[in-house]
């Protein structure tokens, strides 16, 4: 085990302790350094202390570095659906049904144990059970996922989305017919203290949240939507079209109880641009929608 000191000079003081150490070594995540501290890795003054604990002039850190855990994830033979890969990222269109990453209890049949197999480098900046993965779709939305291939690339991609560069398009199917044309909700999201597994739109130990959306066609008691994701919170556009009264259709959670037998969500993440993280150049992709989805429109064509 490597070990580190670090002495607190002026420049420092008063700062969090987890974000002086992040931006110490950029290799290493805020979340990272956080878990590290809970665990006892890191001392002040051969003390344990609070990942929030502001450092004072004269502070000595200890950073005893934990050697790198043993990758647990079975690397599975997938027929991943690919748009781009290049050394540094990759673009992957998840179909519907699939989790993106393994969790306890659901070790296999996720997208990582698919790129594992697929590719032996993966940035490990997120941790052992979700190498690669910048941001997330839910396991019942489909479409287009950016994956880092190593740590450089990893940075960039969360820079990318934390300044709001990056494109995220979504094609949502939602409950009632939406009178005007285009919107933007702007309400922030945490989780509901009814039901921990829930998020809601709340005052509460929420984020800055924010979606724009189209309206593309108007059914009979239905209409589709184009939105694009200001920022990127749990469940947010299935949040925030229930909070305007728009819920998705087909959605479990936050859907009405009578709603369309779908399996899920009406959700397809269509169209996905960033910069390049090596040569900033912008590329944008764009997934059609699933042959489900496109059945459903036409039904609901027909009957209007």
């Amino acid at each position: 085990m490597d070990i580190m000191e670090i002495r607190i000079d002026e420049g420092n003081k008063n700062e969090r302790i987890d974000k002086i150490l992040s931006a110490h070594e950029k290799e290493w995540s805020r979340t990272q350094v956080q878990d590290w501290i809970k665990d006892g890795f890191v001392k002040v003054n051969d003390k344990n202390v609070k990942p929030n604990y502001k450092c004072q002039e004269g502070d000595v850190i200890t950073v005893d570095i934990p050697e790198p855990e043993p990758l647990d994830v079975i690397p599975e033979e997938m027929n991943l659906d690919i748009y781009y890969e290049d050394a540094d990222v990759l673009v992957v269109n998840k179909p519907k049904g699939m989790v993106v990453h393994p969790a306890p209890g659901h070790m296999s049949g996720t997208l990582v144990n698919g790129l594992m197999a697929h590719c032996k480098d993966l940035s490990g900046i997120n941790g052992v059970l979700r190498p690669g993965i910048v941001h997330r779709i839910d396991k019942d939305t489909s479409g287009l996922l950016m994956v880092a291939k190593n740590d450089l690339a990893h940075e960039s991609l969360v820079n990318q989305l934390v300044h709001k560069t990056v494109t995220r398009r979504y094609k949502a199917l939602v409950h009632g017919v939406i009178p005007h044309d285009h919107g933007t909700i702007n309400a922030p999201i945490g989780r509901d203290t009814r039901d921990r597994q829930s998020m809601t739109v709340t005052n509460e130990s929420s984020k800055e949240a924010v979606t724009h959306f189209n309206v593309l066609e108007r059914f009979h008691d239905f209409t589709l939507v184009e939105c694009q994701l200001e920022t990127g919170r749990t469940h947010q556009i299935r949040v925030h079209m229930k909070y305007i009264g728009y819920p998705l259709a087909g959605d479990p959670k936050y859907g009405p109880k009578k709603t369309l037998d779908f399996n899920g969500q009406v959700l397809h993440a269509g169209i996905l641009g960033f910069k390049h993280p090596r040569t900033e150049e912008y590329l944008e992709f764009e997934a059609p929608l699933p042959e489900d989805y496109v059945e459903l429109l036409a039904t609901l064509e027909k009957n209007h």
